[in-house]
């Protein structure tokens, strides 16, 4: 990340600050979102102000497919419990979870996705998250705070690509579709009934922008820029940013568009998941994209 904060220092509607940022700027009107794995971690400890809200409200099934994004009228009461308002800056943070342990980072890409994708205009994403607050000795709370209802009122905003229109682009040449899983899971072994891969996508894991220590913290800059650089993923390209149900895919997804500044950025909200519930798409095995 750029020493400038917050960064980018643009009107994008992400941006990433550090953990001395937040602690410089506690009394600033911001609502700060606790979103790790479990609310026993909240409990346990959080960054003082926070309000905890999990990930998980923005997803149910529908039409027999697990996994997909609530409408804006769902999810707009959950934004207001918390407090959040349109003018005013949301802050978000995750942590493995001092009492679960089952947190891997992508709770913050997450919620700040759903923030945007909803209406928000500026969100924070605390880069390294509490782990790099606690390692620094900077202040925990176990206290809840008080606070008024938020007045957000949302748009959905057109920052996914559908099923058809996706089959349909995919594999233009002025087309990149990243895979942020793992590779065992891009080869073929996860849990879908077809193993394997979207046909053209190239293989990117999310966790390798980010830090092998704490998965909250990106990378530097310039090993970021290299990785991409590695794949092609050049500014003239539409970049799809795709996973297995569209969660880890978040994390490419705000690099790209507000980190990177690309200009043509979607995210597959229904990736390999709703690939594979259509039985005639083939998938492929390996290493390799076709």
């Amino acid at each position: 990340m750029q020493d400038d904060e917050p960064y980018p220092n643009s009107n994008e509607k992400v941006k990433w600050v550090s953990t001395g940022w937040l602690e410089d700027h506690m009394d600033d009107e911001m609502r700060i979102i606790d979103a790790q794995p479990n609310i026993h971690d909240y409990i346990a400890e959080h960054i003082p102000g926070a309000n905890y809200l999990n990930e998980e409200f923005l997803r149910a099934p529908k039409r027999g497919l697990c996994g997909q994004f609530m409408c804006l009228k769902a999810v707009e009461p959950y934004y207001q419990r918390v407090g959040v308002k349109n003018d005013t800056p949301v802050l978000v943070y995750t942590g493995k979870g001092a009492v679960k342990g089952w947190g891997d980072g992508l709770e913050q890409t997450m919620t700040a996705y759903g923030l945007t994708r909803y209406g928000h205009d500026n969100v924070y994403i605390l880069n390294g998250g509490l782990d790099k607050w606690k390692a620094e000795g900077r202040p925990l709370s176990q206290d809840f705070p008080k606070f008024e209802s938020g007045d957000f009122k949302g748009e959905v905003r057109p920052y996914f690509i559908r099923y058809e229109e996706f089959k349909e682009i995919k594999d233009r040449d002025d087309v990149l579709v990243l895979d942020a899983r793992p590779p065992a899971v891009y080869e073929g072994k996860g849990p879908w009934k077809k193993g394997g891969h979207i046909p053209g996508a190239v293989n990117f894991p999310w966790a390798s922008l980010m830090s092998p220590d704490n998965t909250r913290l990106l990378k530097p800059d310039p090993e970021i820029r290299e990785l991409v650089d590695r794949i092609g993923a050049t500014k003239d390209k539409t970049i799809i940013c795709s996973c297995g149900t569209g969660r880890e895919a978040t994390n490419e997804f705000n690099l790209f568009k507000w980190y990177l500044g690309y200009p043509k950025v979607k995210l597959h909200e229904g990736a390999f998941t709703e690939w594979t519930s259509y039985p005639e798409n083939p998938t492929v095995m390996g290493k390799s994209p076709r």
